[in-house]
């Protein structure tokens, strides 16, 4: 038995029930039929009333969908992206929490920042996005997501396919020879023996920095320590040219005493430093990219192991 829908005006979906009683739609354009999911005779004619709405002014029906997302959310009317970054933070902790409240501060989100998430157009994230950096376009997605995540967006800004590519610029490890010139330029004695436990051990910067003479067991001629960004715990043997450059460092307590006490960016501000003094970055780089050997020590291992002794 059909129940047709009776309008002056023809419209494009049309309502029916089946036999066992579920109502269907069908496209009177394509005739693709679907299930409404429903027995209630009413229930089925607002569905189908909206999809008929919709279909004729699609923008008053977003309109519509964003009146009732506000009815619902009486705080959505207010919220704008700034109020979405200042939350993000406070979830993190450490040396993330820290890159956050550096993150939310680039110049390139002040055209976003006292605007109503609700009332946000792909076009205005397209402006963000238009001449920014990769971490702009990195820390963006991460924003749009947790508003997406806290039931804030009714639905992405941006399709996830139509987010512009995140294109790294090439990177590279340091060469032997490179940290042969940094190892022998380097007056800072602390510093010089950290670089060269770098290359040897290819560990990251931090996890490096803040090793203690607690973490190396000789018996077994092996460091295990947990690594600062994952908590996981990592295992590395020595073999004798390490063991000579552990011999001379402290018997207790952290290795490189003072270095540990230093910001992340404090330590990768001396390398970079070194890196040009010893002409292996151009003076006239700009930071960003000179920052790209600044986590070379950490791929080291990988890109040129064994060393050369």
């Amino acid at each position: 038995m059909f129940i047709t829908m009776k309008h002056e005006m023809k419209q494009r979906y049309r309502v029916f029930r089946r036999g066992w009683g579920t109502y269907y739609y069908e496209d009177l354009v394509t005739k693709k039929q679907e299930s409404l999911h429903t027995g209630d005779k009413d229930e089925a004619f607002r569905l189908v009333a909206a999809k008929n709405e919709t279909d004729k002014t699609p923008g008053f029906s977003l309109h519509l969908a964003r009146v009732y997302w506000k009815a619902g959310d009486p705080v959505g009317a207010t919220r704008t992206w700034q109020h979405v970054m200042d939350e993000i933070p406070k979830l993190k902790r450490g040396d993330t929490q820290r890159r956050w409240l550096t993150a939310i501060k680039d110049k390139a989100f002040d055209p976003i920042r006292n605007l109503v998430v609700l009332e946000t157009q792909a076009e205005h994230f397209l402006k963000v996005l238009e001449w920014a950096c990769v971490s702009t376009n990195i820390y963006l997605r991460r924003i749009h997501n947790f508003a997406l995540d806290m039931n804030w967006l009714p639905w992405p800004v941006i399709p996830k396919k139509r987010w512009p590519a995140i294109v790294f610029k090439e990177k590279r490890a340091i060469t032997w020879d490179e940290h042969q010139k940094i190892v022998a330029g380097e007056s800072n004695a602390e510093l010089r023996v950290y670089y060269d436990l770098l290359w040897h051990l290819g560990g990251s910067q931090t996890d490096m920095a803040t090793l203690c003479a607690e973490d190396i067991d000789w018996s077994t001629r092996a460091i295990s320590y947990a690594r600062m960004k994952t908590g996981s715990q990592a295992v590395v043997h020595f073999g004798d040219t390490v063991e000579k450059i552990l011999q001379s460092l402290p018997r207790t307590g952290y290795l490189f005493p003072q270095i540990a006490c230093w910001k992340e960016s404090d330590r990768g501000k001396a390398f970079i430093r070194r890196c040009r003094l010893m002409w292996i970055l151009s003076g006239g780089m700009r930071r960003k990219q000179s920052r790209k050997l600044n986590h070379t020590y950490t791929c080291i291992a990988r890109r040129s192991w064994p060393p050369s002794e």
